[in-house]
């Protein structure tokens, strides 16, 4: 009878253990624990994360990370890192969850898991004036006499090479410099996110023209490595939270309605 109690005891201690394993495992106890959480982005991409004057980071999605580490009651470190390693280097542990712009993708889904859509944008293109009157939509690029520049590894090479294939496809390792080939009239169209393009042809009108009809749908999530549920409950919660609360439409305000913003980045 003894050891049918014991062996009792020991199944209900199981649930337990196992339970407790998850969740010391878990990347919210580890943040929890170290006192910090660690957001990797990549700055350059107005207005979600940028340089100001004084070489700080500043941004919409810098504004949430700060909001969320305060609900955390830890530490905020912002790990400025390359697009194309951002997801490696998530999967490694150099951060806890990627925040920089991230359109959700079948592709990315493979490798790490998303919270909830915070946002949901879509690929537009500035075009070289000179074809204002040729060019009136995407689809008109696809042309092997037009060259398209993008960035290296995101939607926006990818809507590129998907759609515009006939083109000429370059691409570079930032947006400003491929949407600089455009203003320069060394290219004739650049392929990237909505709000980037509007953010760059309000500063520089000369000479572009931006076909501002969103030609793909993406939501943009923040990434998380796989198997961690707690996690992954908890940044939804979040994420309906401010929603509800009246935080996400002040800072959506702030950062897409209103060009105070731009006295005080490094451009």
């Amino acid at each position: 009878m003894r050891r049918l109690l014991i062996a009792f005891g020991m199944l209900l201690l199981a649930p337990l253990t196992s339970a407790n394993s998850v969740w010391d495992d878990s990347t919210l106890n580890k943040i929890l624990q170290r006192g910090e959480l660690r957001i990797g982005i990549e700055t350059g991409y107005m207005p979600f994360e940028m340089r100001d004057k004084n070489g700080d980071i500043i941004g919409f999605d810098v504004d949430i990370a700060r909001h969320m580490a305060r609900a955390m009651g830890v530490e905020l470190k912002l790990i400025n890192t390359a697009w194309d390693g951002i997801i490696p280097a998530l999967l490694t542990d150099k951060f806890d969850l990627v925040m920089g712009g991230m359109t959700i993708t079948p592709e990315r889904n493979l490798k790490v898991n998303f919270c909830d859509p915070y946002m949901v944008i879509g690929q537009t293109v500035l075009l070289r004036k000179g074809l204002a009157d040729t060019v009136t939509s995407y689809r008109d690029l696809n042309n092997k006499q037009y060259t398209i520049v993008s960035k290296l590894g995101t939607t926006g090479e990818i809507a590129a090479r998907r759609y515009l294939s006939r083109a000429t496809i370059l691409t570079f390792e930032s947006e400003s410099e491929a949407a600089l080939e455009v203003r320069n009239g060394r290219a004739d169209a650049f392929v990237f996110d909505f709000p980037y393009n509007a953010i760059f042809i309000a500063e520089n009108p000369e000479g572009l023209v931006h076909l501002d009809q969103p030609f793909t749908h993406e939501p943009l999530g923040w990434a998380v490595r796989k198997g961690d549920p707690d996690f992954l409950n908890w940044l939804n919660n979040y994420l309906a939270q401010i929603r509800g609360d009246g935080t996400y439409d002040a800072l959506y305000k702030r950062w897409f309605e209103s060009d105070r913003w731009m006295k005080d980045v490094n451009r």
